[in-house]
């Protein structure tokens, strides 16, 4: 009898990056990808920042299905979903009730797109882009169309709100937080940001709450918490990913934000793993693309039967904005400092330091950011 595979869900940077590197330490062992959709390979987070250079859906994907199969010698399954995982027997269902064994499981998911609880019949038609599809529909809705709004703030808005005000558009954007990526830089990095975005011809709406949406023939009518309304031909929403888990819950794994996993990227079932977006791994969850890449390097070698458990090194996020260029390293949550603060009209260095002078995290912007590598430097570990 011939051994299953070790089957991966899901065919992003995660679970492609765990293939290759598997293939570099087992040529034989049969893997099997299961793919959402068209199986091939692109770079995700380009998605954010592709409307101003014109790429178009098919100019981002650097290789099909196909391609990614021959490269790998491994065997793609696109366009399918999974619908059960009985871990008892070792397989997943497909949606059309066929059932494929596994001899490991690597649950590489991602995340969905988080929807605001906003009132109105307009609320069906807002956008989000988590994925090349996503991406295709944004383009199609923006043709003829010159008014776009976002919602959110945060890395992913802000982007995407550089990216289409350099193509052209005029961009509202609408935030909780009193600055944009509130949840990443102190005041002065956030008032920063904001101020570049703002000249490169971004409107901000801080501090503030969308609330009702109503659709008016071909545009929107937003109503904010404190009574303003807002009209606009596009509604983006950009307010953040909740990890995909219920496949994982219903099989009876262990979930809390993200799938449970333990340093060797290990649920609470020997034989099945899980990573990137989906994934929380003693108690982080981690979803920019510099820890999923070390995640998926670290578990190849466990798949090949050498536990390996995951080492994180300090991690700096590249916020995506060129008018107003930015690496990020905050400090871990609950992380006991301050922010240390220079700033002139070139840039912002943010250091965030304890009382003893260590260093747990940085933000820099505009011309800081040379100075990216040597404080990377100094950073501890995120897992050692």
């Amino acid at each position: 009898m011939s051994t299953p595979p070790i089957v991966i869900i899901g065919s992003g940077i995660g679970g492609y990056t765990v293939a290759r590197e598997f293939r570099k330490l087992d040529t034989t062992t049969p893997v099997l990808i299961i793919s959402a959709d068209h199986g091939g390979f692109y770079s995700k987070p380009m998605l954010s920042n592709a409307l101003a250079t014109g790429k178009t859906p098919a100019s981002i994907v650097t290789a099909s299905a196909e391609k990614m199969a021959e490269q790998l010698k491994l065997t793609i399954r696109p366009y399918s979903r999974v619908s059960a995982i009985d871990p008892s027997s070792k397989t997943i269902t497909l949606q059309d009730g066929e059932k494929v064994s596994y001899s490991k499981l690597v649950l590489a998911m991602g995340a969905d797109p988080i929807r605001l609880p906003l009132e109105g019949e307009g609320a069906k038609d807002i956008l989000s882009v988590n994925d090349l599809e996503d991406y295709q529909r944004l383009r199609d809705a923006l043709g003829g169309k010159k008014d776009v709004t976002i919602l959110g703030a945060g890395l992913i808005g802000c982007e995407f709100a550089n990216d289409l005000a350099t193509a052209g558009y005029r961009v509202r954007v609408i935030d909780i937080s009193v600055h944009p990526l509130g949840r990443l830089l102190p005041q002065a990095g956030g008032a920063f940001m904001q101020h570049r975005l703002e000249a490169a011809g971004v409107v901000f709406h801080l501090g503030a709450t969308a609330e009702y949406v109503e659709r008016i023939h071909e545009s929107f009518r937003l109503t904010l918490a404190s009574g303003e309304t807002l009209q606009t031909e596009i509604v983006l929403s950009a307010v953040g990913l909740r990890p995909r888990i219920h496949l994982a819950q219903a099989a009876g794994l262990g979930v809390n934000r993200g799938i449970v996993v333990n340093r060797s990227l290990q649920t609470h079932n020997e034989h099945i793993y899980a990573l990137g977006d989906c994934a929380e791994v003693e108690g982080r969850v981690l979803p920019f693309v510099m820890p999923i890449m070390h995640a998926a390097r670290g578990l190849a070698p466990t798949l090949a039967e050498t536990p390996t458990p995951i080492r994180y090194p300090a991690m700096p996020v590249l916020v995506k904005t060129p008018a107003c260029p930015a690496v990020v390293s905050p400090p871990a949550a609950g992380a006991q400092g301050e922010w240390l603060v220079e700033e002139d009209e070139s840039g912002v260095k943010a250091l965030y330091k304890t009382a003893e002078g260590k260093l747990l995290g940085y933000a820099l912007l505009g011309a800081s950011t040379k100075e990216k590598n040597a404080l990377a430097a100094e950073l501890p570990a995120v897992m050692e």
